[in-house]
Parts: structure tokens; sequence; C-alpha cells
């Protein structure tokens, strides 16, 4: 699929541009060349030095900015396949800065999408989030702005070859700036941030991020949302996962977060097919025979009222999968302190709300017992 062929990776030095990049050397030896681009000339340079001297010949390391679609088609030139994966991605950042998220999400999408028509790529892959469905902060907003614009892109494409498609998914495990990072990091303070004990989350290892990518280069038909079926989380079993003994602190919610994310809302479900380990939204506008799409990929019409929410998932994570998880994912010298562990079996936990007035809850097994279940 990718022998003899130029790849470029827009936001290619951040936590799932590293990843894809690893494993397309690792994997496809025979690529004619990988381009990184991203506007961090300090994390490229720190990037570059990760790589042996077999491997740097391959990559291409450019220095620009997604605004900029001069230099986006200047890095394209001679490419063959593109994946979008720059964006501002923190929720209250994009809230604190509207103006410099929709530059970066919405033209910059846009931007992507004519230079990559404009120099003859064959394959466009853009990363979304289960934030773009039914959102209601603006990094969600923005990303389905840009999701609309990719799968759109398909029908203004012209005589061009090229096809366009997006991949949805949830929470990236161990990724800069998420959570896991923050309780690791917060655990000895024996004090741990919940913004609220109801909420969960859908979770992805970069590694199941890279493949999905990979998964939709191969299969893609142009204009398809392929959303993964993934496993959710409860916040406060990722905080007794990684700190059983620790206080949890309730801060309340950040602007413009939900208590639970969707991937497929039940007005997406009415086009949206389903198929053995993943889910396709499809195009507003019809590009191919829906029937032979679900014939060659054996698939299904959803059913009636479905959607696909964090909240009402069926597969959760217990707290003992989420420990081995961030052990193989995240931070493999991690461990649970046993007297934390022998604390927790004998006491209930105490969670502190905004009041700082502790309040009891039963406490969790080493397996995570019936709180692992979703409220």
């Amino acid at each position: 699929m990718l022998s003899g062929k130029s790849i470029l990776i827009t936001g290619g030095t951040g936590s799932f541009g590293r990843a894809f990049i690893r494993t397309i050397l690792d994997k496809y030896q025979h690529i004619n060349r990988l381009v990184v681009y991203s506007r961090d000339e300090l994390k490229q340079f720190e990037m570059r030095q990760t790589f042996t001297e077999s491997e740097l010949p391959k990559l291409r390391f450019f220095i620009g900015d997604v605004r900029d679609k001069e230099r986006l088609k200047r890095a394209m030139e001679r490419v063959d396949i593109v994946v979008h994966a720059a964006a501002l991605k923190q929720v209250p950042a994009c809230e604190y800065n509207p103006f410099e998220a929709v530059k970066t999400n919405v033209i910059g999408a846009q931007n992507v999408i004519e230079a990559a028509i404009d120099q003859g790529v064959k394959k466009v892959v853009a990363l979304s989030t289960d934030k773009a469905a039914a959102p209601i902060n603006l990094y969600g907003a923005t990303k389905l702005t840009s999701d609309k614009l990719f799968v759109s892109a398909n029908n203004f494409k012209g005589k061009s070859e090229i096809k366009f498609s997006v991949v949805r998914y949830g929470n990236v495990m161990g990724s800069r700036g998420s959570v896991i990072p923050l309780f690791l990091k917060k655990r000895n303070e024996r004090v741990l941030p919940i913004t609220d004990e109801r909420m969960t989350r859908f979770n992805i290892t970069l590694n199941e991020g890279v493949e999905l990518v990979l998964f939709a280069l191969a299969h893609m038909w142009g204009g398809e949302i392929f959303v993964p079926k993934i496993p959710s989380y409860r916040l406060v079993d990722v905080a007794r996962a990684i700190a059983p003994g620790c206080e949890l602190k309730f801060i309340g919610i950040r602007p413009g977060e939900k208590l639970h994310e969707e991937m497929i809302t039940a007005t997406d479900a009415l086009s949206t097919l389903e198929f053995e380990k993943y889910f396709v939204i499809l195009p507003s506008t019809r590009l191919w025979d829906v029937d032979r799409y679900m014939e060659v990929f054996n698939g299904k019409r959803c059913s009636n009222g479905f959607s696909y929410s964090s909240k009402t998932n069926t597969d959760w994570l217990t707290v003992e999968q989420l420990r081995h998880l961030i052990r193989e994912h995240v931070d493999p010298d991690f461990k649970v302190e046993e007297t934390s562990v022998s604390d927790e079996k004998k006491r209930s936990l105490k969670i502190k709300g905004p009041d700082e007035n502790p309040k009891e809850i039963l406490a969790v097994s080493e397996s995570g017992g019936q709180d692992s279940k979703p409220v």
C-alpha cells in the first residue's frame, strides 16, 4: 500500500505524529520519503535525534504552519499521501483564543485541502475527535467544520483522482495534556483534581490511532468518517488505577467540557454503517454505491435510535485494565504503591468536593469491582 510512496504528515512532531512516523519506518521500509511538517523547530531538532543514520535519508523536516497555503504547496510537491494531524486541541485554550483556533483548525484544513488538490496528492486522511460530534465547545465546533470540509472536498476536486476521508476517535491514552500524565505527576501530592465524578471518556492508544489511519488509507473510497469501536472509562477509575490512596478533589467542569463524549449522534446514525470493528459515517452527498460498499466490507445500517456515547458504551475498562494499559503505553515503570492499596482495602476513600468537605464513598478493590461500571 505504501511501497514507493511519499507521505506528508502535518503536526508531525506531536504525539500522534511521532507514533505514526515510527510505525511507518518500522513496517514500511520501502517508502520513498516521509515529510514531517510542523511549526516548532525545537521539536523537529529533538525528533531528528531519535532516528538512526539509515532512517534519516527517508525523512524530510519542513518548518511550516497549516495557515500558510504556499508553504504547504511547496511541502506537498511529489507527495502521494497526506495525513492531517495538526490542530489546536486544548479545549480551554481554544475557548480563550477562538480566532486562533479557527485559523488553525478551519482555515488550516481548507489550506491542506486546496494544496493537496493543486499538487496532485492521491489520498488525504484527516484526524478528528469525539468532540466534533454535537459540539458544545469551540474546539469541537472547529473540528466538526474541518470534518465537513474534508468530506465535501470530494465534491469539488474536479478531475483530480484524489480522495479525502476522516478518522474520528476519543481520548488518546497518555498524549500530551491528557489526564493520565497529569495524575501520574500529581499523585505524590496525595490529592487528585477531578472535574466531576460522573465523567466518562472513550479511550484509544496511540498505536491504535495509527492503525486506524493506516486502515483508512487502505480501505477509503472517499468521504467516509471512520469511527473505531473502542472502550470507555470513568475518570474516577483512572484516578483509582493510578493512586488508589489519594483523595479526589472535585473542581467542577471546565468551560466547554462535557460529562460524556459522543462519536456518533442519533442523527448521524441515520447515515452510519456498522462493521465488525468500526463504524462509517457516510458523506451527505452520495459519492459511490452504498449497497456495494456494505457488500464489499460486510457491513449493515445502524438501528433506529442508535448513538455511540462514552456513557452508554458496552465496553468498559476496569481499574486493573487501566493499570495494564498505563504500563504498556504510557509509563513502563508505573506501579501502584502497596501502602496505598492496603490503606484502600481498610477504609473508605475520601473525596473532597469544591467546598473542601470530604464525603465518603465505597472503596474499590484491586480489580475495580462494581465501581468499574458506568454510572
